[in-house]
C-alpha cells in the first residue's frame, strides 16, 4: 500500500515537471510570436482569387515590392520650398523605395506623399513609425502648416499591429483575471483557483509552442485575430474541463476515503465527456480547413491545436496536481469521506429546485423556453455582415483615420491605393475607353518601366510591356477600403469580361471585395458541414438519433436568437455601421461547438444515470448535480470570450459579445430548461432507436 501511494506520488511528480518543462519552453515563445504573424489582408486570400493573381503580376512590372504609405495634411499658403524638403526628410527614412509627390489639392490647402515601403528589406510598421517621427518634428512644415498623418495601406496595417499588441498582455491578464475571480467564487478554496490557472496556462503555453513552429515552417499563417482567440480558447477551454473534473472529484471524495481511488473514479467518469467536448470542438474547427480564405483555413489547425492541449492538460496535469494536495486543495471546504451515498448530493438545493420546476410541467417549460429564443432569433435579419472599411474596423482614433478625413475631404479619395489593372497588350485602349467612361473613375494610366505613368507629359515614357501585357492603374472617387469602392471593382470586372481576353482588376479594394465574397462562400459551405460534423460525433457518443438531432437544432436555434439579440445591440446601442463577413462565420463555429459541450456534460452524465433511475429521473439529477459545474464553465468560457473586447477592433468586440451571450443564453436557458423539459416531455423514446435499460 505505502508502495503504491510512493509510486502515484513519483508519478504524478514527473508530469508536473514534464508540464513545467513545455510551460518553461512556451512561456519566452509569446515574446516571439510576432516574428512569424502577419496581418497583411492580402496573405489571407487564396491563390485562385483574381486580387492575389495581380498582386503576383504586379511583381513581375516591379523591380521590388512595396506597400504604399500616404503621408498628408493641410497647409496654409504653399511653399514649394518646404514641401521639398519634406520629400527629401521622407526619402531619407529607411525602407522608403520611392516618394510621389508633393501633390497639392485642387483647392490648394492640403498636400499628400505617396510613399513606397519596400517590404522585402523592411517592416512596413516600423518604418510608418519611423514617418510618424519624421512628419512630427517641427523641420517638416512650416508653422501654418497642420499635422500631418501616415495613412493608406500602411498606415492602417500599422494601427491593426498596434491593436493586436495587446494580445500577449493586457488579454491575458483581464482573462485570468476574470477566470480568477468566478473560481474563487466557485470553489470557495485557497489552492483550486491556482490549480485550474496553472492547468490552462500550461496548455496555453504548450499550444503557443507548437503554433510558433507551425507558422515558422510555413505549415500556417498565422495573424493578430487568430492568435487573440486561440489565447481565450484555450483559457477558457481548460478551465471548462478542468471544472468538470474537479467537481467530480469532489464528489468521489466524500465517496471514497483514498484520494487515489476517487481520482481514478473521477478521471474515468469525467473522460468521456472531456473528450466528447474537445473532439466536438477541434473537428468543428477543422472544418475551416475547406475555407477559401488563408485566415479562416489556418484559424482551424491552430485552434484545434489549442483545444487538443487543453484536453491533454485537464487530463494529466490537472489530476497529477489533484493527487499531490489531495484534500488540501479544496481547503477550506474540505470534502470529508462519508458512507452515506447521499451526502455528495447535499449541496445541490438550487438546483434541486430548478429540477422540481422542469418536472412539474416540462411542456411548458421547455415550449416557453423556445418562444423567448424565436423572439431573440426574430432579429437576425438586420445583421449587416456585407464588410466594413479600414476605418469602421479601428474603433480607436488614430493618425491612419485622421489621415484618410483629411484626403477625403481634399483628394480623389483613391488616389492613394489606385486600382490595378493587368490587361492583355492589344486591349489597353479598350480598357481605358472602360474607365474613362465610367463615372467613378477619376483618372486611368498605364505604367512606364519606372513605375511612373506612361505617356504623359513631360516626359511621354513608353509604357512598360511584361509578356504581353501591361499595368494600368485606375484612381477611383471612392475611399478604397470603402464598400462603394468594392462595387465599383465588381462593375468593372464586368464591363472587362465581355472583352476578348483576360484582364484582371486588383488592388485594396479588389482585396477586400474578394475577401468578403470568399467569406460568403464559406459561410454557405462551412455551416452545413459542421452541422452534419457534430451530429455524427453526437449519434456515435450518445448512440441514439432523436436526442442528438434534439440537441443540435436547440444549440442552433441557441445561436440564431444569439446572433438576433447581437444585431439589435450593434445596431441600436453600439451603432456599428456592419459587421465583417466572417463574424456569423466565427460565431456560429464558437458557439455550435462550444453550446454542445454544455448538452453533452449534461446528457451523458443522463446516460449513465439513466439504467439505474430511467430516463426522465437520470436526466433531472443530471441537471441537479451538473448544474453548478456547468454554470461555472459557462459563466468562465463566456468571461473569457467578453476580454476579446479589450482589443479596439470591431471584428473582435462583436465576436467577443456574440460568444459570451450566446455561451450565457447555452448555459441559462438551453442547457438549464429547454434540453431537460424536451427530455422529460419525450422520456424513453428521446433514446430511439436504441432500446431503454429502464422503465421509466
Amino acid at each position: 500500500m505505502k508502495q503504491a501511494r510512493i509510486f502515484n506520488a513519483l508519478a504524478a511528480l514527473v508530469m508536473v515537471i514534464i508540464w513545467l518543462a513545455i510551460t518553461g519552453l512556451g512561456g519566452p515563445t509569446f515574446g516571439k510570436i510576432s516574428e512569424v504573424s502577419t496581418n497583411d489582408k492580402s496573405t489571407f486570400l487564396p491563390a485562385s482569387s483574381e486580387s492575389t493573381q495581380v498582386g503576383d503580376l504586379i511583381e513581375e512590372f516591379s523591380d521590388g515590392q512595396g506597400i504604399p504609405a500616404i503621408i498628408a495634411g493641410e497647409v496654409g499658403e504653399v511653399d514649394d520650398s518646404a514641401l521639398a524638403s519634406g520629400t527629401e526628410q521622407i526619402e531619407s527614412v529607411d525602407g522608403v523605395m520611392q516618394v510621389i509627390g508633393p501633390q497639392i489639392a485642387e483647392d490648394g490647402t492640403a498636400v499628400q506623399y505617396i510613399t513606397l515601403i519596400d517590404t522585402e528589406s523592411a517592416d512596413p510598421t516600423e518604418v510608418v513609425e519611423e514617418l510618424t517621427a519624421e512628419i512630427s518634428d517641427s523641420s517638416f512644415a512650416p508653422s501654418d502648416f497642420g499635422d500631418f498623418y501616415v495613412t493608406g495601406p500602411a498606415g492602417f496595417s500599422s494601427d491593426l499591429a498596434g491593436a493586436f499588441a495587446g494580445i500577449d498582455g493586457i488579454l491575458l491578464i483581464v482573462a485570468l483575471v476574470a477566470v480568477l475571480i468566478i473560481l474563487v467564487a466557485v470553489y470557495r478554496a485557497a489552492l483550486l483557483p491556482i490549480i485550474v490557472i496553472v492547468t490552462a496556462v500550461a496548455a496555453l503555453c504548450a499550444s503557443i509552442l507548437a503554433i510558433y513552429w507551425m507558422a515558422k515552417s510555413g505549415i500556417i499563417v498565422l495573424n493578430g485575430q487568430a492568435q487573440g482567440i486561440l489565447s481565450i480558447l484555450v483559457i477558457g477551454a481548460a478551465t471548462d474541463y478542468s471544472l468538470l473534473m474537479v467537481a467530480r472529484q469532489r464528489e468521489e471524495l466524500q465517496r471514497k476515503e483514498s484520494v487515489a481511488d476517487s481520482l481514478r473514479a473521477s478521471w474515468k467518469a469525467s473522460f468521456s465527456a472531456i473528450t466528447a467536448s474537445a473532439a466536438t470542438v477541434a473537428i468543428a474547427l477543422l472544418c475551416l480547413l475547406v475555407s477559401d480564405l488563408n485566415s479562416n483555413r489556418s484559424l482551424g489547425p491552430i485552434a484545434a491545436t489549442g483545444i487538443f492541449f487543453a484536453w491533454v492538460s485537464a487530463l494529466t496535469l490537472l489530476p497529477a496536481l489533484l493527487y499531490l494536495f489531495g484534500r488540501i486543495a479544496f481547503w477550506p471546504v474540505t470534502p470529508k469521506y462519508s458512507s452515506d451515498e447521499n451526502a455528495a448530493n447535499n449541496s445541490h438545493k438550487l438546483w434541486h429546485k430548478v429540477a422540481s420546476l422542469v418536472e412539474g410541467s416540462p411542456r411548458k417549460v421547455w415550449a416557453g423556453t423556445l418562444v423567448l429564443l424565436f423572439i431573440g432569433a426574430a432579429w437576425l435579419p438586420l445583421l449587416n455582415a456585407t464588410g466594413v472599411s479600414n476605418s469602421d474596423i479601428l474603433l480607436s482614433d488614430t493618425d491612419a483615420k485622421a489621415g484618410q478625413e483629411v484626403l477625403n475631404e481634399h483628394f480623389d479619395a483613391g488616389a492613394g491605393s489606385p486600382a490595378s489593372i493587368i490587361a492583355p497588350e492589344e486591349l489597353q485602349d479598350e480598357v481605358l475607353g472602360i474607365l474613362d467612361e465610367h463615372p467613378e473613375v477619376s483618372e486611368a494610366t498605364l505604367t512606364s518601366e519606372s513605375g511612373a505613368p506612361a505617356n504623359t507629359p513631360p516626359m511621354n515614357l513608353d509604357p512598360n510591356v511584361v509578356d504581353g501585357q501591361v499595368y494600368i492603374q485606375a484612381i477611383l472617387n471612392q475611399e478604397a477600403d470603402s464598400l462603394e469602392a468594392q462595387d465599383t471593382v465588381a462593375q468593372l470586372r464586368d464591363e472587362f469580361s465581355v472583352l476578348d481576353g483576360a484582364v484582371l482588376v486588383g488592388g485594396e479594394s479588389a482585396t477586400a471585395l474578394d475577401s468578403n465574397l470568399t467569406a460568403e462562400r464559406d459561410l454557405r459551405v462551412i455551416v452545413p458541414l459542421v452541422l452534419a460534423v457534430v451530429l455524427i460525433v453526437l449519434i456515435i457518443l450518445l448512440r441514439a438519433l432523436l436526442l442528438p438531432v434534439l440537441l443540435l437544432l436547440s444549440t442552433v436555434i441557441s445561436f440564431a436568437a444569439a446572433m438576433g439579440v447581437s444585431a439589435l445591440v450593434f445596431n441600436g446601442l453600439f451603432n456599428f455601421p456592419g459587421a465583417d463577413p466572417t463574424v456569423p462565420l466565427y460565431g456560429f463555429i464558437f458557439l455550435v461547438a462550444l453550446g454542445v459541450d454544455y448538452t453533452i456534460f449534461l446528457m451523458t452524465r443522463a446516460k449513465e444515470e439513466t439504467p439505474t433511475m430511467g430516463t426522465r429521473k437520470a436526466v433531472l439529477h443530471s441537471l441537479t448535480v451538473t448544474g453548478g459545474v456547468i454554470t461555472s464553465a459557462g459563466v468562465v468560457l463566456a468571461a473569457t470570450f467578453a476580454a476579446l473586447s479589450v482589443i479596439p477592433l470591431m471584428f473582435m468586440v462583436q465576436l467577443a459579445f456574440i460568444v459570451a451571450f450566446g455561451v450565457l443564453v447555452d448555459t441559462f436557458i438551453v442547457r438549464t430548461l429547454l434540453i431537460p423539459g424536451l427530455v422529460t416531455d419525450i422520456g424513453p423514446k428521446v433514446w430511439w432507436p436504441a432500446k431503454q435499460a429502464a422503465k421509466d
